[in-house]
Parts: structure tokens; sequence; C-alpha cells
């Protein structure tokens, strides 16, 4: 048989990018083992590869499946796990939160008995201390 080249597929593909990617990605299936649709003829794997493609002996779709395939990083059970890690991360940030909220209020309580200590003079200055970083600038004006 003739020597085949790209221009011998090209018809097949609609882009020459394209051509050239699946041909390449199924070269590279014959080298590592899958066996050849086609006579091999004492021909390199990139010639057997455009030999099916033009002789159409593999699918236009299953040439692109193949060629996803090989680039997709994720798979579905590596989804499923990354699903498990973020639930398990949401449930910990939930937790956290808690925490956080369970500190203020300790916090919170401290205060509260570190004013009982205090004297009545004190207690009434940082009372109007919070009051005034608590409210909104209107009633500021109104206090000055």
């Amino acid at each position: 048989m003739a020597r085949i080249t790209v221009e011998d597929c090209i018809d097949k593909f609609p882009s020459r990018f394209e051509l050239v990617l699946v041909a390449s990605n199924r070269a590279r299936k014959l080298y590592s083992g899958e066996n050849p649709t086609v006579e091999i003829d004492n021909d390199k794997n990139t010639v057997i590869a455009l030999r099916e493609i033009a002789e159409e002996t593999i699918t236009k779709e299953q040439l692109k499946n193949n060629l996803i395939e090989e680039y997709q990083t994720n798979t579905f059970s590596e989804d499923e796990d990354i699903n498990e890690i973020e639930d398990s991360s949401d449930e910990s940030q939930s937790e956290t939160n808690e925490l956080q909220a369970s500190d203020l209020d300790t916090d919170e309580s401290l205060k509260n008995d570190e004013n009982e200590n205090l004297p009545l003079e004190e207690k009434s200055i940082e009372t109007s201390q919070d009051n005034l970083e608590n409210s909104s600038d209107e009633e500021k004006l109104q206090n000055i």
C-alpha cells in the first residue's frame, strides 16, 4: 500500500489539529499494546493510526472519546471522594463556628463578672461607652 498522509485523512475531521491529536493518541495506544484494526505491513504506529482513520476501521466518536478519556484528570470515584471531603469540611466548619460562638459567650460572661467587681461610677462609664460603640451615628450626635 502507498504511504498514507494527513491529506488522506483530513476529510474525516473538521480540523487538522483535531486529526493530529486523535491520530497521535491512537499511535500511543498502539505503542502501549492495543491491537491494530488494519494490517501492520511493517509500518510504524503513526502510519497505522492514520491508516485506521482513513479506512474508518475505528469511528470518529470512538477516537474522540479515547482522546478525552486520556486527558481527563478526575474519575467518578475521585469525584465522590472530593464530595465526601467537602462534606466533612463543611461539618468541621460548623463545629468551628459553634466553638467560636461558645468562646464569645464565655468572654461576655467574664466581662460581666469583672463589671460586678467595679465601683458604680466605673460601671456606668463602661456601659455608656459600650452603648456609644453600638449606637448609630444619629444617636451619637444626639448624645454629644
